[in-house]
């Protein structure tokens, strides 16, 4: 800062001249005043920045102009010039605000140390306004901003297409979008800072959540996204994909947010791709399927032929030839028919408790009577402690015996004669419960041309024999059933087929998925 302007006040002005003289002599710019009421007068008028005045003057003394210049201005600096021994006026003084004290006769040295004081002072409170002046203005600055932010983030959230419901270290529930208000079907006045997640989700859900929350989270607290069926409070499903944030503040848990996904639109399109693609099969596999049909309709009209032959002649032989030949071929259409109808058909699971190594047994059966014809030998061997299991016994079933029948061909088909053929069944369980079948042959075996064309359209490995639906009629069957179908194979040596089938007890989920 500048010298600064200094309003001279005594009453004796031999003084004032003196001061006035010394002051400027040091750069200062000065104004006179020879008494209190005409020092207030040129204060107002010329607002210096320091006054110095004697404490003794009549009328209006220093004490009071002190109190009135700090009623005007509480900033400007007041320098108080006392007699000797008047300690008690200088307290009073200092206690009023004045910036110093000085003694008569003023000598230059400490009148220029008191002013040097007093200028620090204002420069110090300059300083100090300026900073606090910046800081408001940062400050200012800051909570726009912040407010910006969160208006953005709380439009953000509210907007989202995604359920979002975050809980405190308390596990209450304090953000609860929009989303979440449909898909939980509660409002959120009914729900933010009065709904734990106990009370919002069900009672696993909930404790999943706790549990991922002490111990399921990476580095960054994020858990990995994941499918499931959430079902509400209300006995609703949905079909969600999650994730969950696990908020923590200094390795303190903080709380967590849930996000969930809305599947069921997404699901629903997946459904009808997958109709319209089996619909497209059907059609490319009927526009194939010419020289099958033929092929029966020449069976029919042989076997009939053969038929009325056998009444003309009134040989028995010849009609009994003839009625199998045409038993044989509507066995086949019905086949036919019945693949096109369960591949074409969206169908749900109908579980219930059965018991898989019966199943085997039965599907053994069925083909031995054809496996001992043509020298096929059928092994069973099915694990014991397999039990009752909740599963679609159809789907086993259909499944077993489209594979094992396709077993038998891949062993007709085989060129060694030489070869002692046989199909083995077995059973097992996995781990976490899933019932496993494998069907083992030691026919032809495929080469991996074959292998991997096996499921798809039109397609067969046994020419003209085939339809190419068998197969593609038992993955159908296995995937609704949410199981898996593996193929080992070697071209020469034969085939693995394993079907690995999870445990589906009734819920309400499998009734709705009715």
């Amino acid at each position: 800062m500048s010298a600064g302007k200094i309003l001279i006040v005594d009453d004796e002005p031999t003084i004032v001249r003196l001061l006035d003289m010394s002051l400027k002599s040091d750069g200062y710019e000065t104004c006179t005043a020879a008494s209190g009421e005409q020092a207030l007068e040129v204060f107002e008028q010329q607002d210096p920045d320091i006054v110095v005045t004697d404490i003794k003057m009549p009328g209006m003394d220093g004490l009071e102009l002190l109190k009135r210049i700090k009623d005007l201005d509480p900033d400007k600096e007041v320098i108080i010039v006392t007699g000797h021994g008047d300690i008690d006026s200088t307290i009073t003084a200092l206690q009023y605000g004045a910036s110093d004290f000085i003694n008569k006769p003023v000598r230059d040295e400490a009148l220029a140390i008191a002013l040097d004081r007093a200028k620090s002072k204002i420069r110090i409170r300059e300083q100090l306004a300026a900073y606090t002046h910046n800081l408001e203005e940062k400050v200012a600055e800051a909570t726009v901003e912040i407010r910006r932010k969160s208006s953005f983030q709380r439009l953000l959230i509210h907007s989202s297409h995604d359920a979002i419901v975050a809980f405190d270290q308390d596990w209450q529930i304090v953000v609860y979008n929009p989303e979440a208000a449909r898909m939980f079907e509660k409002r959120a006045r009914n729900v933010l800072n009065k709904m734990t997640i106990d009370e919002l989700y069900p009672a696993d859900l909930a404790a999943s959540f706790r549990k991922e929350a002490r111990n399921g989270s990476d580095d960054r607290g994020d858990i990995p996204w994941k499918e499931m069926v959430l079902e509400t409070r209300n006995q609703k499903q949905i079909p969600v994909r999650y994730a969950t944030s696990v908020l923590h503040e200094k390795n303190e848990f903080m709380g967590i947010v849930n996000f969930f996904q809305d599947l069921t639109e997404i699901k629903r399109l997946e459904k009808e791709l997958i109709q319209s693609e089996r619909m497209a099969a059907i059609g490319q596999t009927v526009s194939g399927l010419a020289h099958y049909v033929k092929n029966i309709l020449i069976g029919l009209k042989g076997g009939s032929y053969v038929v009325n032959v056998g009444f003309q002649n009134n040989n028995m032989e010849k009609i009994k030839s003839g009625w199998q030949t045409i038993q044989k071929n509507i066995e086949r259409v019905a086949n036919l028919t019945q693949d096109m109808l369960t591949y074409s058909k969206e169908r749900a699971p109908e579980v219930e408790l059965c018991a898989p190594n019966e199943i085997v047994t039965e599907v053994r059966d069925l083909v031995s009577d054809f496996a001992q014809s043509n020298d096929i030998e059928i092994i069973t061997r099915c694990d014991p402690n397999l039990g009752q299991m909740w599963l679609d016994p159809g789907t086993v079933h259909r499944t077993l015996l489209n594979l094992v029948n396709n077993a038998m061909d891949a062993c007709l088909e085989e060129q060694n004669v030489n070869r002692q053929f046989k199909v083995e069944i077995r059973t097992g369980k996995t781990e976490d419960g899933a019932a496993v079948f494998e069907i083992e042959d030691n026919g032809c075996g495929m080469d991996e041309e074959t292998r991997v064309k096996l499921f798809t359209p039109m397609f067969s490995s046994k020419g003209g024999k085939g339809t190419g639906l068998g197969l593609l009629v038992t993955k159908k069957l296995v995937e609704e059933h949410r199981g898996t179908i593996d193929i080992d194979t070697r071209l020469g040596y034969g085939s693995v087929f394993t079907v690995t089938l999870p445990e589906r007890p009734k819920t309400a989920r499998d009734q709705n998925d009715k």
